[in-house]
């Protein structure tokens, strides 16, 4: 079997099961391949109980001294048991488990694993998973990966058609020479991904996962380097000139650019002017006011007789910024005839949507990625605006280019890349940056907490609430998974309560890790705790990005127009939502983020005339966490805490959330893995300057590799 083969011919995958592996989007046996584990649980040997520190996953073993406390409350059966070794006591606490009352007999000697928390003096685990001392002795020193899963589908299930598929699958030719192999250090692909699913050791795991960031990073970075190429070769169809409409527009906003907005805003206007089509990617924090540039930019264009357009990455952002826009036309009596273009548009209204565009009526065109569809025809698109999740390459050019247009380009990233990454990353663009936060802004104020901190981030949220503001409460986690959710481990030899499943867990909206502690707030949990604890008129929902898109949408909008109060969410708010209402950002596990992505996630608030507070809450409170937390204390500056975040954070350190979330990629994060960022760069630039067409033997198959992924329509706009 290839990586093509269908699912269904490895051993045990029938139509039921397969339809399971459809829900994780995994069809064939290289889907499967490259569904990697979302971590990994690391055995350590058992500490003693005075050894057991705060905030860390371990094992004690101990003898179960009693049951403490039972007691029920709503649905919820909590289940207290104390344990004890020659050193001290533990006191476990277990929900909706009764049946351990009978099961853990008193006396009895267990291991049990799981985060350690304090309170007070008091030491105690949460829904600990529970092993016989063989059982964990077998399992000592291991490292098991731990995947995604839906309902029905178990982590030992998934564990054994991984073995089957690497066991079977006859792999492609090795797609690089063994010189870039050897001077990279480099493993090949086929030991990569036998040691990414199953790793002898950390060190193993590791220089797997450098091979497979590298290949991803190296198609990128093809492609882009290909674009770069490309783009040098586009005469402008559309040479524009300045007109008084931008000039009145400034002259008649209540505020001035600034410095560097007034930079970049020359610079663009020198591309529009230019002989060749502008390709330029402005940069600029959360809040630095790069979409007013962007707008003179589509006035300029409108101005001179021709059409623009502006894509953004959901429908409720592309609602804004037309609504924004007819404001202005309003306010101001700019020359924008503006319509809107979304996916959830009645059939009639894209009709007439489509007629406007067509005729030229519509002079802008906002929305999502609905303007490039095969039914949008432009009379005269000269300037696409598009942001960083929406970048064009070669094919979406060439898809305008045959409606009869080539368009300028200019993409907007929030994202504070520093510049030696920047230049790589971006390859294939002009970039421009705005460096200046307007003065009119007013800081956000910071905190980085531990977790005994919560009833004051709540009560504080209820103030705010009080005063007619919304919050937004982070969590890496959807839900508990239920092989996370403690009693005794599926790996051990003790027999299960009947009905229950340790693996049918939903994941993580998250890339791999390596396990750095089993108490992660989820959101549909942590929304019915804040429900319990705000007042009954406070109006909390929740977010996820495995919602359906119309649920996601009308949820979106409900916190947009206030009709919601706390949004819990993972951070699929990160980007697509602008609420200037909204004052408070919490961050629950903020351990568990990089410091870039933390930025990012606090641009969501300080957008309006009010004072708004992150709170940043850790769960673990070593000093190194909690110093690396603070630098965001310490600057609102994007740049110099993306600069810091590549400072502190080294090739090894795989953490549970992806950082970089602008890239989509799949395993690499574009700060812990800088240096494999360069390396890929390196052979990039060296195959372009020997052999660009991949027409000498030794890279015959990447040329076919390459190729294979134009066919399979790998999108590198948004990774």
């Amino acid at each position: 079997m290839n990586g093509q083969t269908p699912l269904t011919e490895l051993k045990g995958i029938g139509e039921k099961t397969r339809k399971l592996f459809e829900k994780l989007g995994v069809h064939t046996v290289g889907e499967l391949l490259a569904f990697y584990p979302r971590d990994y649980e690391a055995f350590q040997g058992p500490v003693k109980i005075c050894q057991a520190s705060s905030g860390e996953v371990c094992a004690v073993q101990g003898a179960v001294s009693g049951i403490q406390s039972e007691k029920r409350t709503g649905n919820l059966h909590i289940l207290n048991i104390r344990v004890s070794d020659d050193t001290g006591c533990l006191l476990l606490t277990f929900f909706n488990m009764p049946f351990l009352k009978k099961t853990l007999k008193r006396g009895g000697f267990y291991v049990f694993r799981g985060m350690v928390q304090s309170r007070g003096a008091e030491r105690l685990m949460e829904q600990p998973k529970i092993f016989s001392y063989d059982d964990y002795r077998k399992l000592e020193n291991k490292l098991l990966p731990r995947y995604s899963l839906t309902k029905g589908l178990t982590n030992q299930a998934l564990q054994k058609y991984m073995r089957q598929a690497l066991t079977f699958c006859e792999f492609a030719p090795e797609i690089y020479s063994g010189a870039i192999l050897a001077e990279n250090g480099l493993m090949s692909e086929r030991e990569a991904l036998e040691a990414i699913h199953f790793p002898e050791d950390q060190e193993g795991l590791l220089a797997a996962r450098k091979r497979l960031v590298f290949d991803e990073f190296f198609a990128f970075l093809f492609q882009m380097r290909r674009n770069k190429d490309f783009s040098r070769q586009l005469e402008s169809g559309f040479r524009l000139t300045e007109t008084a409409d931008t000039v009145r527009f400034l002259e008649r906003l209540p505020f001035s650019l600034t410095e560097a907005q007034g930079k970049v805003w020359q610079e663009i206007k020198e591309d529009l002017e230019g002989a060749c089509c502008m390709n330029r990617l402005v940069q600029g924090d959360v809040g630095s006011g790069k979409t007013i540039v962007a707008l003179l930019a589509l006035l300029m264009t409108a101005a001179n007789g021709y059409q623009g357009a502006m894509m953004a990455p959901t429908e409720v952002l592309a609602l804004q910024h037309f609504e924004t826009v007819q404001g202005y036309v309003k306010k101001y009596g700019l020359v924008f005839r503006p319509v809107l273009l979304t996916g959830s548009m009645s059939a009639g209204e894209r009709r007439e949507a489509y007629r406007r565009i067509a005729s030229g009526e519509a002079n802008l065109v906002i929305g999502t990625h609905a303007l490039i569809q095969e039914k949008v025809q432009y009379r005269s698109l000269a300037l696409v605006v598009t942001d960083e999740q929406h970048r064009f390459g070669v094919r979406q050019r060439e898809r305008l280019a045959e409606k009869g247009s080539q368009p300028h380009i200019l993409v907007m990233s929030a994202t504070p890349i520093p510049r030696t990454l920047a230049i790589i990353l971006y390859g294939d663009l002009q970039i421009s940056v705005i460096d200046q936060l307007p003065s009119n802004r007013l800081p956000i104020k910071n905190c980085v907490v531990g977790t005994a901190y919560r009833p004051t981030a709540y009560r504080f949220i209820a103030k705010e609430v009080e005063k007619g503001r919304q919050a937004y409460v982070i969590c890496p986690q959807v839900e508990r998974p239920e092989d996370e959710q403690g009693g005794f481990s599926g790996e051990g030899g003790f027999p299960m309560e009947k009905g229950m499943s340790m693996e049918s867990g939903i994941s993580m909206e998250s890339g791999i890790s390596m396990e750095k502690g089993m108490s992660m707030e989820n959101v549909v949990d942590y929304t019915e705790k804040l429900k319990s604890v705000l007042p009954s008129h406070v109006q909390v929902a929740y977010l996820h990005g495995k919602m359906r898109p119309g649920d996601k949408k009308r949820i979106m909008e409900e916190f947009a127009a206030h009709a919601i109060d706390v949004l819990v969410s993972t951070t699929v708010v990160e980007v697509g939502i602008n609420v200037p209402n909204a004052t408070v950002m919490m961050v629950e596990n903020a351990e568990r983020f990089g410091l870039a992505q933390l930025h990012q996630l606090r641009g969501r608030v300080g957008r309006g005339e009010h004072q708004s507070y992150c709170i940043f809450v850790s769960a673990n409170e070593k000093e190194e966490v909690m110093e690396r937390l603070k630098i965001l204390n310490k600057s609102n500056d994007g740049f110099f805490i993306a600069s810091e975040d590549l400072r502190l954070r080294g090739p090894g350190e795989l953490l549970g959330v992806r950082q970089s979330g602008e890239f989509s990629f799949q395993l690499g994060d574009i700060y812990s893995d800088a240096a494999v960022l360069q390396l890929a760069s390196r052979e990039v630039e060296r195959i372009f300057s020997e052999d660009p067409g991949l027409a000498r033997e030794e890279n015959r198959a990447l040329r076919q590799y390459m190729e294979d992924k134009a066919k399979n329509n790998v999108d590198f706009r948004s990774i």
